[in-house]
């Protein structure tokens, strides 16, 4: 049975009942408080307003640059590697044992070493992120092509099809899903490490700006920043929504 698409407004309505239902949430714990630490949600919106009209505009700018680059490359990367890993068998049994091994060390921990090897500047923090966003897209890849059907591939054989034809034209398409599945949790976890990032050793950034804020006692402008971190990333999610319905098309109907 094919998909009822709900109308856009249905879809925009739903997200701002989210976000009164937060913002309530919000406005009664600032009561309950009564410290400047946790502003009304007013104040912190119209402290947004002013920031994105200002520097606030700059450092959201530069931290959706380092995130976009990250998962670029990640991705690029991780992709064809795990489409090869889950359907060679031989090399499956080469490289499963490092993935398992390097897979669960925190790869943040290796930020002093990469800013020492890469300099101060975007290089390094791209790296670092993507290099996360990496294993996590690999491990997906490699388990959703593993997973592709033997009647698919088989089928395909029989008809003369050769290796490229069948990652092209079974491997690839039955992995997608998963794949955009597995960008959207590294986006979340890419967006924890750009904050890491962005406190250590630079002058730009949503990191850097809550930190600044921070240190400057001006709460107003930390939760902007918050709000601002968590506008980019829903932008994101929706950017992988849009796509995951030109490229999986079939996932809707």
């Amino acid at each position: 049975m094919r998909k009822v698409e709900r109308p856009v407004w249905c879809r925009v309505t739903e997200y701002v009942l989210a976000f009164l239902a937060l913002t309530i949430f919000w406005q009664l714990l600032a009561w309950v408080l009564s410290k400047p630490v946790l502003p009304p949600p007013l104040v912190a919106i119209k402290a947004l307003v002013e920031g994105l009209s200002g520097e606030l505009k700059v450092h959201l700018m530069v931290s959706a640059y380092r995130i976009l680059a990250s998962l670029a490359w990640a991705t690029l990367v991780a992709v064809p590697l795990g489409l090869l890993i889950g359907r060679i068998y031989h090399l499956d049994r080469l490289v499963a044992p490092l993935i398992y091994l390097v897979y669960p060390v925190p790869k943040v921990v290796f930020l002093p070493v990469v800013l020492v090897l890469m300099g101060l500047g975007d290089i390094s923090k791209i790296f670092l992120i993507g290099l996360i966003a990496f294993f996590q897209i690999l491990v997906a890849t490699r388990d959703a092509a593993r997973g592709v059907e033997k009647e698919l591939v088989y089928s395909l054989r029989s008809l003369g099809a050769t290796q490229v034809h069948i990652f092209r034209h079974v491997v690839f398409p039955a992995a997608l899903p998963k794949i955009i599945t597995s960008l959207r949790i590294a986006l979340g976890t890419s967006i924890a490490v750009l904050f890491i990032t962005e406190t250590v050793a630079t002058s730009t950034g949503i990191g850097y700006y809550l930190m600044d804020a921070w240190a400057r006692v001006a709460y107003d402008d930390l939760f902007a920043g918050v709000l601002a971190m968590g506008l980019m990333g829903f932008g994101l999610y929706l950017l992988l929504d849009w796509l995951e319905k030109r490229i999986c098309p079939w996932q809707h109907l």
